[in-house]
C-alpha cells in the first residue's frame, strides 16, 4: 500500500495518474498548499523540501519525495510503464529528465508571470512565453515521430501530460501543436488519467482543446 501526499497540481497528478495506471493500491492524503500544509512538521519528515508529491510505501517503510524519483520507483515496483530493455529504458528516462529539468520548471514560471502576475514584469512574460512555445515545439516534433513521447506509453508521458493540461494558463493553444493535441486528447480519454486527475479532490474537468 502506498500513502500518497498530494494536491491538485501537475506534479501531484503525475503520481496519482501513475498509481491508477499501474493498478497499485494507494491512499491519498490531501496536503493543501494554499494553507501552507506542506510546512507541517509531520509532512516535513516525509518530504524535507516541503513540496508535494511525496509517498510512503507501507510495504518497506520507504519515504520518497520528488515526482520523477517517485515515478521511477513506482514503475520498478509495479513492473509497468518503464521498459526493461536498456535503450528503450534510457529513452524513457531521457524524456522524463526533459520534463523535470525544462518543461515543468519553465511552465511553472510561465504560470507565475502569464496567469498570476500579468503585467508586472513584461520582460519575464516575454521570456517565459517564448520558452514555453519552444518547449511545446520540441514536444510536437517528438510526437510527430512517435505515438507516445518515448515510443511506448510510459512514465515519460505521465510526467509531461499534467503540465500540458494547464495549457490555458500558459497561453498555449494546442491547435498550434497538432501532434501534442492528438497525444493530449488520447491520454485525456484514458480512464486512469481521468481518475488520477481528480486526486485528491475534484477541482475542474480536464481542460480540452
Amino acid at each position: 500500500m502506498i500513502d500518497l501526499y498530494t494536491w491538485a497540481t501537475p506534479n501531484g497528478r503525475k503520481v496519482s495518474i501513475a498509481l491508477e495506471e499501474m493498478g497499485l493500491p494507494y491512499e491519498a492524503h490531501a496536503i493543501d498548499i494554499t494553507k501552507d500544509e506542506q510546512f507541517d512538521p509531520a509532512f516535513l519528515k516525509i518530504a524535507p523540501n516541503n513540496k508535494i508529491p511525496a509517498i510512503v510505501d507501507r510495504d518497506n517503510g520507504l519515504t520518497l519525495m520528488e515526482s520523477g524519483a517517485i515515478l521511477i520507483y513506482l514503475a520498478e515496483k509495479s513492473g509497468k510503464l518503464l521498459p526493461t530493455e536498456p535503450v528503450a529504458r534510457m529513452k524513457t528516462l531521457e524524456w522524463l529528465m526533459w520534463q523535470m529539468g525544462g518543461f515543468g520548471p519553465m511552465l511553472g514560471q510561465a504560470h507565475q508571470y502569464l496567469k498570476f502576475n500579468k503585467g508586472k514584469a513584461p520582460f519575464a512574460e516575454e521570456r517565459f512565453a517564448k520558452e514555453v512555445r519552444r518547449l511545446y515545439g520540441v514536444l510536437d516534433t517528438q510526437l510527430g515521430r512517435e505515438q507516445y513521447v518515448a515510443g511506448e506509453y510510459s512514465i515519460a508521458d505521465l510526467s509531461i501530460w499534467p503540465w500540458a493540461s494547464r495549457h490555458e494558463w500558459q497561453e498555449i493553444s494546442l491547435h498550434d501543436f497538432p501532434n501534442v493535441k492528438r497525444w493530449y486528447v488520447e491520454l485525456a480519454g484514458r480512464e486512469a488519467v481521468q481518475k488520477g486527475y481528480h486526486v485528491p479532490k475534484f477541482t475542474q474537468d480536464i481542460p480540452m482543446p
